[in-house]
């Protein structure tokens, strides 16, 4: 029995001979189930080949079709996928949960004046000899991986190497700025590399989409889809590329067993994404971009209501289709739980060691809560008391923010805070005293940051004249 969406079933073949399927009633947001006959001469252990001639549908939820005129050339049509969570089974007959994992290869056939990439290694092209106005782009992934991990994007793609094991992929009229957007890649490779241990995918490419594409990131292996909304000009979102490649490790090589389980994935690889940022720019970057993110969780829990089921960390997604939860609670809360079983256990280092760990014990595998909660137990054996002072029944099954608040080194935020509150409480005598210096020694991340109090905090908002000449002191000084 295999999961489809969407798809026309025409032949199933196994070993050789045609068997009878059955394509069973739609159910809701799971598709149809397809249902195929083994035969009866079978014998236990016998290697089995199914081949499965189908078609997908325009309509595929895992399928985006763009026109010429939406894409950056406005002369080729584009396509990419997106199969998580569960829309794998919209583009190929599978057994669409991360419980599974496969290995697969792919031959793939396009116009010629087109390329195509999937999340594999490229493994050559030739000429399609059945017509040679297409040819034929081979691709393989040797590690096993779960199939909302498949990807496949056909457009007008030009590459620029950015690093020993990096190319970066897009249309040629954002290429060159991705190349110098995301040439801090190989560095934050080897950075992830010494927190969680080798990279097994080979390549690790970078595809920057069309506007359209509905994510920050994707983490498909061996080519991390990214939104081109990244392409800042000063590589200022560079987080968002540390939180793909640490996916490498916690999400890609140790997976969620179900998407009740998806902090898994997630506040782990932010955990590895917030590691990564500290290395290249301080550990007081670490803990405002940790702090940010308690601030989103915040958010997200006000807009679902801190009672919702949504908002617990261990979901039940019996009968609920995973799309329809998905928010920054796995992402923050879960992040949350290990920043403060860091502090718990003995600081960064220690908890490091057992995230590099935990990697080790677990890849190529599938695990839940459990597992993970019993391997924490089992590594810091030494410490079981302080661990029985967790309540771990509040951080996963109670809704609402968590049991306990993390601490964080303050340093970056009050600088944010003491600017707001100077812009807040300003009077009219008072706009003189604001200069370029003000901003000068804040990053980027600090002036959003800046920006985002001063919308919160604000009883009413600033007064068009107010704004007006504050922008005009700040463009005389070099500043907009």
């Amino acid at each position: 029995i295999l999961d489809t969406k969407d798809l026309k079933i025409e032949q199933v073949v196994i070993n050789g001979q045609e068997v009878q399927f059955c394509l069973g009633e739609r159910q809701s947001f799971r598709g149809s189930p397809l249902e195929i006959t083994l035969p009866v001469a079978l014998s236990k252990k016998q290697e089995v080949v199914v081949e499965i001639s189908y078609e997908t549908s325009p309509q595929s939820s895992a399928l985006q079709w763009l026109t010429p005129e939406q894409t950056s050339g406005k002369k080729h049509p584009y396509l990419f996928s997106q199969c998580q969570a569960i829309h794998c089974r919209a583009i190929l007959p599978c057994q669409d949960t991360p419980s599974v994992k496969l290995t697969y290869s792919a031959e793939v056939s396009i116009p010629n004046d087109l390329v195509a990439l999937m999340s594999a290694v490229r493994d050559g092209e030739a000429p399609d000899p059945a017509d040679s106005s297409r040819k034929i782009y081979k691709f393989v992934q040797k590690v096993p991986i779960p199939c909302y991990l498949i990807a496949l994007v056909v457009g007008a793609l030009e590459s620029r190497k950015i690093g020993p094991r990096t190319l970066v992929w897009s249309e040629k009229e954002q290429v060159e700025k991705s190349a110098l957007e995301f040439s801090e890649t190989e560095r934050m490779l080897k950075i992830a590399e010494d927190l969680g241990g080798p990279y097994v995918w080979g390549q690790y490419d970078l595809l920057v989409l069309p506007p359209s594409f509905p994510y920050g990131g994707m983490e498909n292996p061996c080519l991390t889809f990214v939104t081109p909304t990244l392409l800042a000009g000063d590589k200022s979102l560079s987080n968002v590329i540390a939180h793909e490649i640490s996916h490498s490790w916690t999400g890609n090589l140790v997976t969620n067993k179900t998407w009740d389980h998806f902090w898994l994935n997630e506040g782990h690889t932010v955990y590895l994404e917030r590691h990564i940022c500290g290395r290249l720019f301080g550990e007081k970057f670490r803990h405002f971009h940790a702090l940010g993110g308690w601030g989103e969780l915040q958010n997200s829990i006000k807009t679902f209501g801190d009672t919702h089921a949504f908002t617990k960390l261990v979901v039940s997604l019996k009968d609920v289709d995973p799309d329809e939860v998905y928010s920054s609670v796995p992402y923050e809360k879960g992040f949350a739980l290990l920043f403060y079983l860091e502090q718990l256990l003995g600081g960064p280092e220690v908890f490091l060691a057992f995230l590099k760990a935990y990697v080790k014990e677990f890849s190529y595998k599938s695990i839940t809560t459990d597992d993970w909660k019993a391997f924490l137990y089992s590594h810091f054996k030494d410490k079981t008391d302080t661990l029985n002072q967790v309540d771990w029944n509040a951080w996963f099954f109670s809704p609402g923010l968590p049991p306990v608040k993390p601490k964080y080194d303050m340093t970056l935020t009050e600088a944010c805070v003491d600017l707001s509150q100077r812009w807040i409480k300003a009077k009219e005598d008072d706009l003189g005293t604001f200069c370029s210096a003000d901003l000068k020694d804040m990053s980027s991340h600090q002036l959003i940051e800046f920006l985002a109090l001063m919308l919160v905090a604000m009883a009413a908002p600033l007064h068009p004249v107010q704004v007006g000449r504050r922008h005009t002191l700040g463009s005389r000084n070099g500043h907009r």
